[in-house]
């Protein structure tokens, strides 16, 4: 048997000997390491889940007029013909223009606000995913979500009256009848806001005409490198703005996202230093109520570097075993932590906060361990600076 096998074993048979003790470091680890854990997840968490979102929906390049976040600056105008520009270019596959209106949903006396959208352009790909009935076919049809299907009972075939606001005035168009072709999951959604889709020109009609040309941004993709058709399009006589989905994160990282990256590192911080403490004195309680045989098995041979290593075994089972203990909790923990935080307002029902990636586990495992090594020092110190008849003569004495 190894020297390391033989501290472990010897490490194990200390902490059934005294099993209150061993619980209560494993547990603390434990709930320790699930929150760690978490904080690591939550780090990256809504990076990754943002990133998946763009890229799920088959758009690799976005076109603005300015250089704000789409949807948040001014319209393109002329977006058909802008279009028609971007499409005819090489490094480009598709190009959906897109424009949002606040709108007003009646039917059957029931009433209710969300947004409408209005899709044009070159592409016959759909942001949304179709969940029942049919894709928006000709003039005058709109798909809803689920939230405003549920509310106003709507289906595939029923009718819905919209008042669409298109302008920065508070006035609404009048009236227009559409007939709802699906139900569909739109990305960005919501649990509780309405959104609708139709075509670019069925959107203009309900606007009665205004802005028929405009739109918030362009979708484009790319026929494989998005950077090139960056590139391309900043060449056009448009004096647009286009951002690759990477470019986009980016921008959304040194926003709102840096917050709870912040959060993270103060949290892991923090949960780190309570399992350094929490180890220490764990394992100093243990080192001091066995100073007697400690010395004892010091005289019969055993070295310096035994005793200590014994030590350390003994912090690397609490540390180990509570570490694996935490994986499985802290999952549990995550996903009850997301659910809450996905309650605020305006969060996407498809956008997660915690989110496993294979770095947020490693970078566990090297935490939990540089823990186990950080609280073993001490307690080795004091073995190794033991004094073997002193310590003997006081036991006998007591």
């Amino acid at each position: 048997m190894t020297a390391g096998r033989r501290a472990l074993a010897f490490a194990w048979r200390s902490l059934v000997r005294q099993p209150a003790r061993a619980t209560l470091g494993i547990l603390g680890v434990a709930a320790v390491g699930a929150l760690l854990f978490d904080m690591l997840l939550l780090s990256e968490g809504l990076v990754i889940s943002m990133r998946g979102l763009l890229d799920r929906l088959d758009y690799d390049v976005r076109v603005t007029a300015t250089d704000a976040l789409p949807g948040t600056g001014p319209t393109i105008d002329g977006a058909t013909g802008v279009a028609a520009a971007a499409a005819a270019l090489p490094s480009v596959r598709s190009v959906t223009t897109l424009r949002i209106a606040d709108a007003a949903f009646e039917r059957g006396g029931l009433s209710t606000r969300g947004s409408l959208q209005g899709l044009g352009g070159t592409s016959t790909r759909r942001p949304w995913t179709l969940l029942r009935g049919q894709d928006v076919g000709g003039a005058g049809e709109l798909v809803i979500n689920e939230a405003g299907a549920r509310q106003l009972g709507l289906g595939p075939g029923s009718s819905v009256t919209v008042r669409a606001s298109c302008s920065d005035q508070r006035e609404a168009a009048p009236p227009v009848a559409f007939r709802v072709a699906g139900v569909v999951a739109f990305p960005f959604d919501s649990p509780e806001l309405v959104t609708a889709a139709t075509t670019a020109n069925s959107l203009a009609e309900a606007c009665a005409g205004l802005g028929a040309e405009a739109a918030d941004f362009l979708l484009v993709a790319s026929k494989g490198d998005p950077t090139a058709t960056v590139a391309d399009i900043a060449a056009l006589p448009f004096a647009l703005r286009a951002f690759t989905n990477e470019q986009v994160i980016g921008r959304l990282e040194e926003g709102g996202f840096t917050y709870f990256r912040q959060i993270s590192a103060v949290l892991t911080t923090v949960t780190v230093s309570f399992a350094l403490l929490l180890i220490t004195v764990l394992l100093t309680v243990s080192v001091n109520q066995r100073l007697g045989e400690i010395a004892a098995l010091r005289a019969l041979g055993f070295t310096r570097a035994r005793a200590s290593a014994d030590i350390f075994a003994e912090s690397a089972l609490i540390v180990g075993l509570g570490g694996l203990l935490s994986l499985p909790l802290g999952v549990l923990l995550a996903e009850g932590l997301d659910r809450i935080l996905k309650r605020m307002p305006g969060i996407p029902e498809q956008l997660h906060f915690f989110v496993f990636e294979p770095q947020a586990l490693a970078v566990h495992g090297a935490l939990l361990a540089a823990t186990a090594v950080l609280a073993a020092l001490y307690p080795m110190w004091i073995v190794a600076r033991l004094p073997i008849a002193a310590t003997l003569r006081n036991e006998v004495i007591s």
